[in-house]
């Protein structure tokens, strides 16, 4: 099972109501990756970074995990995920915090501020399978919360 959904409402962001919410396309057959709008208007200074949510969240199989990434126009314009790629690991959807916002931490390396409007693609995302170890102890710790709480 994979899809994706706009977060509940009280975890919206940006005073944008559910239905205002563009679910994520793939632009033609052999795309691999959807594309995710913004729900905002936003400008990332030069040299600045700024979390754009995407009020969306992604359901997916536990031996799966969604990544996430820029899109190489936005990389032509010197934009960039702050850590490079996103790893959305299954449990993060329906998160206590932030019912599972899907956040885009993107970086201006470029010398001229960026606005990011309504609409615009701020990346992509993609699922794949992922393997373990044969002799791994599983891990037992469940999420609690949102954007950057793995390890919290």
């Amino acid at each position: 099972m994979r899809k994706f959904a706009v977060v509940k409402n009280e975890h919206l962001k940006y005073g944008v109501k559910a239905e205002d919410i563009k679910l994520p396309v793939r632009a033609t057959k052999t795309s691999v990756a959807y594309d995710i709008y913004s729900p905002t208007q936003e400008v990332i200074p030069a040299g600045e970074t700024k979390l754009i949510f995407s009020n969306l969240k992604a359901y997916f199989n536990d031996d799966e995990v969604l990544y996430l990434a820029t899109t190489s126009g936005m990389g032509k314009k010197g934009i960039m995920l702050a850590q490079g790629i996103g790893v959305i690991e299954s449990d993060y959807a329906d998160n206590e915090s932030n019912d599972g916002n899907l956040g885009f931490m993107l970086y201006n390396h470029g010398k001229t501020d960026f606005v990011v409007n309504v609409g615009d693609k701020i990346g992509q995302a993609w699922f794949a399978k992922f393997l373990v170890v044969d002799n791994e102890i599983p891990p037992t710790a469940t999420r609690k919360g949102g954007f950057g709480s793995t390890k919290k």
